[in-house]
Formats: structure tokens, sequence, C-alpha cells
């Protein structure tokens, strides 16, 4: 009755010890008959020369990211579970912690579950790879191994003791902590340590619902819109997706002497959605030393409508008279691939007005555009600035009362840096100016009437400087600050001349480059 099954067993087992000689065989083989498969295994990747990194914005609710580069392989950072615990700024000395080891489990019991009339079999000996002791000792060596190393590099977002973000060399393993953490002495890095020879490319949004402002007169409001959270202005108008604006009503000094009537103010907004544009080129000049490009800069799309009324005071010692009104402050965490890099942004919106304090003016102007300022590098160059803007004003009211000059602006100045370090300050400035010789109205359309010559002009002023700290990114060390350039555009808003009607403004586009 059971031979065919015997029989059907038996040729079961022959065709398996088949199957396994020839995948042995095939296994063991030198060499492959397939020549595509053969060229394509001794051909290298091309990718694998340069790896290229994406730069985007660091996942939001997450734990702090943190990334580690071995100081003996050299290469890119790899993300870490390390984590800075505390961070002293003035000594280096850093805490590191590791994550908990999970503990072994427990060995289950085989005497309870032995008869008592059984005999009991002999117990073999355990063996030190799956004994409860030894997995215990290896825990405990385990623990007090140190968890960073003389030469590593840590870059990590900003941290208790480092709202900056941390970016250094550990030099010194000074020991372990009661709670098994690492104690360490470290010294400033450069992003040429962690990034290696890799290369990065982006530009990531500034969130504005991130932003810290501090507003510096009575009146100041803020508002700003995100992706899937829109917030309203004052004036109830929807604000474009990522954008920061700022409502600001303020008197400014009036001319001695100048009737009630003729108080100067200032009101208006400021709108503008930030961007940090990020690159790295870590080809370098051959040797791997010093990368071959970088590149850090803020750019973005700006608007502001405001205006100017009544007679401002002369200037300060020659100086424009500036009032500032809000201070704003953001340390964005972008995310070069595995590395966390913290940029340090800082804007002071201002209003500048300089006047020779005899002419009356209540002139409105609604201006838009963008910008882009930085420093980048290259190894034929070395640092070299970044400045462009692009701007478009339209005049929506002009009256130019007796013969003088006023120019007032509502701008910002800005500061970009990494990991608590300044790289790059710009001012960006566009103004109204206001020039008369004698008396004279005009209107957003066009048409007015005028006694002798006045001329209405809007512009942008951008000056600004790369700073010695942008030796950050492992470049050659320059010796003093490289200005961005004094840039001024200025365009004709309106103007008149004697006692006709005027016509209505010619083009008003600018812009300007360095």
């Amino acid at each position: 009755m059971h031979r065919p099954k015997l029989k059907r067993h038996a040729l079961l087992t022959a065709a398996t010890l088949a199957a396994v000689l020839i995948t042995g065989c095939s296994t063991n083989s030198p060499t492959t008959t397939d020549p595509a498969a053969r060229a394509a295994a001794e051909t290298p990747d091309p990718a694998a020369a340069q790896e290229q990194l994406a730069v985007v914005s660091a996942p939001s609710g997450t734990a702090t990211p943190t990334a580690v580069a071995d100081g003996g392989e050299g290469g890119t950072a790899k993300k870490s579970s390390l984590k800075v615990a505390s961070y002293d700024r003035k000594t280096g000395r850093a805490v590191i912690s590791s994550p908990p080891v999970p503990k072994p489990p427990a060995a289950p019991s085989t005497s309870a579950s032995l008869s008592p009339t059984e005999p009991t079999a002999p117990t073999p000996p355990a063996k030190p790879s799956t004994s409860p002791s030894a997995s215990a000792s290896a825990s405990a060596s385990a623990s007090t191994q140190p968890s960073v190393s003389v030469g590593d590099f840590i870059a990590s977002a900003p941290a208790p003791g480092a709202p900056d973000g941390v970016l250094a060399e550990v030099t010194q393993v000074v020991g372990a902590t009661e709670d098994g953490d690492t104690t360490v002495d470290t010294e400033p890095a450069k992003l040429n340590s962690v990034l290696g020879e890799s290369k990065a490319k982006g530009t990531v949004p500034v969130d504005p619902s991130a932003m810290e402002v501090e507003p510096l007169l009575k009146g100041v409001k803020v508002s700003w819109a995100k992706t899937g959270d829109l917030h309203f202005g004052p004036e109830g108008a929807k604000l474009p997706l990522g954008s920061l604006r700022v409502d600001v009503g303020a008197a400014v000094a009036t001319a001695e002497g100048a009737p009630a009537s003729a108080a100067a103010s200032v009101e208006g907004f400021v709108q503008l959605a930030p961007e940090v544009a990020f690159s790295y080129d870590g080809s370098g000049d051959g040797t791997g030393a010093s990368p071959g490009g970088a590149f850090l800069g803020l750019s973005g799309d700006w608007a502001s409508k405001w205006s100017l009324k009544g007679r401002a005071a002369g200037s300060t010692n020659g100086q424009p008279i500036r009032i500032p009104f809000a201070e704003l402050h953001s340390d964005p965490v972008i995310q070069v691939g595995p590395i966390p890099v913290v940029v340090n942004l800082d804007l002071t919106c201002y209003i500048q007005v300089n006047a020779d304090g005899r002419v009356t003016v209540d002139v409105e102007q609604d201006i838009k555009g963008d910008f882009r300022v930085g420093g980048t590098f290259s190894w034929a160059k070395g640092w070299t600035p970044v400045s462009e803007s692009e701007m478009t004003g339209d005049p929506l009211k002009a009256t130019v009362t007796a013969a003088g000059d006023v120019k007032a602006a509502l701008g910002a100045e800005a500061t970009v840096g990494l990991y608590g370090t300044v790289g790059v300050t710009a001012d960006l400035a566009p103004y109204v100016r206001a020039h008369a010789e004698a008396s004279a109205e005009g209107s957003s359309d066009g048409t007015g009437s005028v006694t002798g010559t006045y001329a209405l002009y809007g512009g942008v002023d951008l000056t600004g400087s790369l700073q010695l700290q942008l030796t950050i990114f492992g470049t050659p060390i320059f010796q003093k600050k490289i200005p961005l350039g004094a840039l001024n555009r200025e365009w004709l808003l309106t103007e008149g001349k004697g006692e006709a009607s005027t016509t209505g403004p010619p083009s008003t586009r600018t812009r300007t480059t360095g």
C-alpha cells in the first residue's frame, strides 16, 4: 500500500538534489555567460563619483535632526540617532546622548514545565552568544563605549544651549555622564567637513508663521499666510501663500516752524515672501581641500504700498532719519541630504526720511518686484557679491507744495548666516523722491495743475556686504568685507511744468543687477 508514496518521495528527493547541484554550480561559477550583465557589473555608476544631495525644508514636528561624519572616513555625513543634549558655545563642551540600548529578553524557564515524576535531563553548557549574563555584559560594555570619537564631525539642528544649531568637530572625549551620555570638547567646523565631495543646490521658502516678530512702534500689525492656513491682513485682503506682511502707521519728525496742518506721517505696509538659496559643489580644485563652488543668499517677492504726508524735518547731521518699526527673526533648518543646515535670518523693517524741511508733500506709491542678494564662490573668482532687484512702481497720489526736496523709503535690512555666524548683509530700500522748484499738484491719472516745476521719482537702493564668516563653507579666507555695491535705480513717476495739465506717467519698470 505504501510503495507508491515511497516511489514518489524518492523522485522528489532526486529532483531536489539535482536542483541543489545545479544551483551550487551556477553560484560557484567565476564568470557569467551574459556579456551585458558582465559589462554592467564592471562599469561603475557615474553618479557614484559625486553624490547629488537634495535641498529641502526640514520636516516639521519631528525630533531634532542630527548628522555625524566619521573623521576617519572623510566622506559625507550620515543621519544619526545621536542627539546634542546640551552645548556651551563659549567653551565648546557638548553632551551627546545615545538612544537607550534595549534590554535582552529574559530566558524562558524550563524547570517549571517538567513533571515531578519525569527525570531531569542533564543541562547542556550555555553558549556565550545566547547567555543572558553574556548579553547583559555586552549591553553594559556597549553603554560604556563613547558614542562619538575624536575627529568626528557633528551637524545638529537647534538644541539646548545652541539656538543657532551646532557644526563642530570632536577634539576630546571627556567621559560618560551618570545617564550614560558622552561629554566631549569640540571646536567649530566647516561645512565641507560634513558635505565632502557631494553637490547640492536648492531654494527653500521661509515659513512666515515661524518668524518671531517684535514690534518697535505702536500700531504695528503682522499677518502672514502659509499653505493650508490662510491669515488675513488688516485690510481684509488675502495674502499670497508664503507671504509675511507688516503694517505700520507712524508720525515722523515735523519740520521746525511748520503749521499743525503740515504734521508729517508715514503709513503703509511691507509684504515679502523670503526664500533661502543654498548651493555647494564639493568637486574642489582637484585636491579635495576646499569646495569648488558655493552660494548663500536671500531672495523673494516684494510688495509695498505706502504714503508720506506733511512737511518732514530735515536730516540729522546730514544723515537721513531712520525709524525701525519691526524686527523679525527666524532659524529655518534646511535639509541638505541627511545634513541639517541651520540658517539664521534677521530682518529689520524701517522708515527712512531725508528732507530739507521746506517741502510739504502728500504722495502715495504702490511698488512690486523681487530681489536676490548673496555671495557666490568659485575657484576662478573667489567670493563675489550677487545683488539683483526688479521693481515696478505706480504713483497713486502726488501733491508737492513749495520748493524743496524730500526722499522717503519703506525698506528692510536683512542678515543671513549659518549656525550663528553672519554671512551676508543687505539693505533693500524702495523709495519715493520728490523735487519741486515752486508749487505743484498732480494725480495718479496724470492730470493736475502746476506752478513752476515738480517731479516725482520712484527708486530702489540696494547695499550690503559679504562677511568673513562665509568661509564656513571651507573656502579660502578673505581679509575684509566685500561690499555688494551701492546699487541705485530710479525712474520717473510723474512731472509737470507751467500752468498746463500734465500727461500720464511714463514707464516705471527698472532692473538692477550686480
